[in-house]
């Protein structure tokens, strides 16, 4: 069964508010803050869990520490556009560490795809040797990123 938003409560939003800002709240300070006690509150965090609304909890790691700090947007046009060479297109690229996000997409090409990479050296590589390897892969538009305006996972939670 599939949550709507509009049919969440304001203390299940303002649990997903907090939540979203501090993932590693205890569940006592949770419920300080969104005014229950410690039970209902674990009861309405399992309840988000269990029907989707909340995915699931993540450390955000700095790329620069783990040698990916080069941003790339890729642009990628299959050959043909068909169910099944979308679908090998998709799960070749979602299996490769290097795509942060891919997405199909409507327009000039098929999929847009945001790949973390060392430098323009490994993201040389990584075109040439992996993405236009691809299932389907005709052509493709890449754009550098210079400089990180705003990153964030963040949904705007409704009051």
């Amino acid at each position: 069964m599939e949550k709507k938003l509009h049919q969440l409560g304001r203390i299940d939003r303002n649990i997903l508010r907090v939540l979203q800002r501090n993932g590693r709240l205890s569940i006592a300070a949770l419920a300080r803050e969104v005014g229950l006690t410690t039970t209902p509150c674990k009861e309405r965090v399992r309840r988000l869990e269990r029907e989707g609304a909340i995915r699931g909890y993540h450390a955000r790691l700095d790329p620069t520490w783990l040698n990916a700090a080069l941003v790339v947007f890729v642009q990628i046009r299959l050959n043909r556009t068909s169910q099944d060479i979308f679908e090998e297109f998709a799960r070749s690229a979602g299996a490769l560490p290097e795509v942060q996000e891919c997405y199909l997409v409507s327009g000039n090409f098929d999929y847009l795809i945001k790949a973390r990479v060392a430098d323009m050296d490994a993201y040389r590589k990584f075109l040439g040797e992996t993405l236009l390897t691809l299932p389907g892969v005709q052509e493709s538009t890449s754009y550098v990123a210079m400089e990180q305006v705003k990153e964030t996972l963040a949904l705007p939670v409704p009051y």
